[in-house]
């Protein structure tokens, strides 16, 4: 029996030379990308969201991925902004996500700055990756805090950065999304100019403040969540990858008297890619879950952090591994656009360019690994 999310990733499926024309999902599929839920996975229950798990949310995005690289990666952006709905405070986390059409997205570095003004702060700056923003009702921007002058300053409680939610007037949207793959994903560059922010209406994470309640979510790794996330769409990318291979084995090559599926190198590229994907899948179950009891107990470390972001690192990299491997045994006919390998391809590599998943990781995480002197900031 299909559900929403599957409904909706058939119908992204079908589109998806639509979906790639426009850049960003069409008004129609982006209100049923709503419906389906993902965006509110991790919105606190008790403001009308799922308060669902990290896996979840995974399992979401994997899913729509399969069947759309974009709109698994709207879905990714939406469900993992909306993560911040834990720590806002209630009054700000009710008004920007406690009603069924939320959808949040934003680029949370803090490139941009803002000024601690009466009543709030005032926020300019322009920033890339805005995935979603065409759909989004609200947007965020990560800031550094300065003074008058320019000069580093701080909030009231300390923290030098923060998560800022603008309104969504205050945006402007910049037509910068010309690009190989995650063509639908809106990730446009996005700017504000003096916009206010009203006290409150944003998230430090130098300064977390308490979890809302009590689900391990809002004491799980912030950037671990939103890595896993990112490799969620790539593990939806290499299944569909893999079974676009299966169905073209049928295929004999120009020259060949044996059809794909009787080539032995061809067998051998399509275990090691069926491999990677799997096994990746393991890996970032069995770390999200030993993560998942930490959380429950409130005993995240550093160790558990490092883990979640190699997990994350290794599936994006085994599974654009696997993709590779797929398109390149299927010959000439993958480079066409009706074949699904080619969009599959050129999405997978562009997600790999996402920050939170890239291969610099690896070396803090190895230098933790040795007991080395290591910033973990960033974990």
């Amino acid at each position: 029996m299909t559900d929403a999310i599957e409904t909706f990733g058939r119908k992204c499926d079908d589109r998806a030379a639509e979906i790639d024309e426009l850049r960003r999902l069409p008004p129609d599929l982006a209100q049923e990308l709503i419906a389906t839920r993902a965006c509110h996975t991790w919105v606190p229950a008790s403001y009308g969201g799922d308060g669902g798990s990290v896996l979840d949310l995974v399992d979401r995005v994997e899913r729509l991925a399969y069947f759309n690289g974009s709109a698994g990666w709207c879905a990714m952006i939406g469900g993992t902004t909306g993560l911040n709905a834990g720590f806002l405070p209630e009054q700000w986390a009710r008004e920007l996500f406690g009603f069924p059409e939320a959808c949040g997205g934003g680029f949370a570095a803090p490139v941009g700055t803002a000024t601690v003004v009466d009543g709030g702060l005032r926020a300019t700056g322009t920033w890339a990756w805005g995935s979603g923003t065409s759909h989004c009702t609200t947007i965020a921007g990560g800031v550094r805090v300065v003074d008058a002058n320019g000069a580093p300053a701080q909030l009231p409680n300390g923290a030098r950065t923060c998560f800022a939610f603008f309104d969504r007037d205050d945006v402007t949207l910049l037509d910068t999304w010309h690009t190989s793959g995650l063509r639908g994903s809106a990730s446009t560059d996005y700017s504000v100019a003096d916009a206010f922010v009203p006290e409150g209406r944003w998230v430090s994470f130098e300064q977390m403040p308490p979890p809302v309640d009590g689900n391990p979510l809002y004491r799980f790794s912030p950037l671990g969540a939103l890595a896993m996330g990112v490799a969620a769409v790539m593990l939806g990318l290499g299944r569909r990858a893999i079974d676009e291979l299966v169905a073209l084995g049928e295929k004999k090559s120009m020259g060949s008297s044996r059809t794909l599926a009787e080539r032995g190198v061809v067998q051998s590229e399509l275990a090691r890619a069926t491999a990677e994907v799997e096994s990746s899948r393991i890996y970032i179950n069995t770390v999200v879950a030993d993560a998942w009891a930490a959380a429950t107990e409130d005993a995240i470390i550093d160790e558990h952090r490092g883990a979640l972001r190699l997990a994350a690192t290794d599936a994006t990299l085994r599974c654009k591994s696997a993709i590779d491997r797929c398109y390149h045994s299927a010959g000439g006919t993958a480079v066409y656009k009706n074949n699904a390998l080619e969009r599959v391809f050129r999405d997978a590599h562009v997600a790999t360019q996402h920050a939170m998943v890239a291969p610099r990781m690896l070396e803090p995480i190895g230098r933790l690994r040795f007991g080395l002197p290591t910033n973990t900031d960033q974990f």
